[in-house]
């Protein structure tokens, strides 16, 4: 890597350093002004009043992240890794509107996207205790993926076999038109929701209707046990900081780190 492409990646993708931090709050405050605009854009008598004015920052804005976005390519050293992470693709997705607005109208107000670039926020100012308690949810999250998919399929199956019933109990003539009519009021029922455009009429179809009411309180629970479980079993893996894998993009190394602790690639020395 070259001594210029070494620079702008330390300058643009660490904090580490008083010009790294200088450009990631310039950064944050772009995009905090840009989500602005494309707000008060939709407000229908603001932008009749400034329509040339929102035109104009809204095309400022998305060059100099369109420059940044290219910057960030060209001073990685695996360009693609940084393409398709997730900071690659909402960096990619926080352009991209703009120039899609050239020709479907009004796509341009899906540049709120941007906000989702905030989310560096807690590593430009090392707020290494939130990184910590996020790589933990996280961790929890996945760990737990397989037993909320097997009880998310097992309440989806109890709720087809619910709406059928309450089909054949109620019937048209309460509004229960269809099977999927029937499944819908059931996960509003079982969701504790209840917008109340369908309800039972007969006393056997309340009676099943509140049971299911009763169940929604115990199965929304579930989930939350699931990943609490997860949670209290999940190690933190030691104090995280602003420092990127340039291999992986990784993000929370301590700045002392030789290695990437999820690729194992080995950093240069800072000098």
């Amino acid at each position: 890597m070259s001594i210029l492409r070494r620079k702008l990646y330390r300058l643009i993708f660490e904090a580490d350093t008083p010009q790294g931090k200088a450009f990631d709050v310039a950064l944050l405050v772009l995009i905090v002004l840009s989500v602005a605009v494309v707000s008060l854009e939709s407000v229908v008598s603001l932008r009749r009043e400034f329509t040339a004015l929102f035109y104009r920052l809204e095309w400022t804005f998305t060059i100099l992240f369109t420059i940044e976005y290219f910057l960030r390519i060209y001073s990685t050293p695996r360009p693609l890794k940084y393409v398709f992470s997730f900071f690659g693709l909402v960096d990619l997705m926080a352009i991209l509107p703009t120039y899609l607005s050239l020709f479907i109208l009004g796509s341009q107000y899906l540049l709120v996207v941007r906000v989702l670039r905030l989310l560096r926020v807690a590593r430009i100012f090392k707020l290494t205790q939130f990184i910590n308690e996020g790589q933990v949810l996280s961790r929890a999250l996945r760990a737990s993926a397989t037993k909320i998919a097997v009880f998310l399929g097992t309440v989806l199956l109890l709720v087809v076999i619910i709406g059928s019933l309450m089909y054949l109990i109620e019937g048209r003539e309460s509004g229960y038109s269809s099977i999927p009519k029937s499944i819908y009021w059931t996960i509003v029922t079982l969701t504790t929701v209840g917008y109340g455009d369908i309800a039972p009429q007969t006393a056997l179809g309340q009676f099943v209707a509140s049971i299911v009411m009763i169940m929604g309180y115990g199965i929304i629970a579930v989930p939350t046990g699931i990943v609490t479980v997860e949670m209290s079993r999940s190690e933190r893996q030691g104090m995280a900081a602003s420092r990127v894998c340039p291999n992986c993009h990784t993000e929370g190394h301590l700045a002392e780190a030789n290695f990437c602790y999820n690729c194992g690639y080995s950093f240069e020395p800072k000098v």
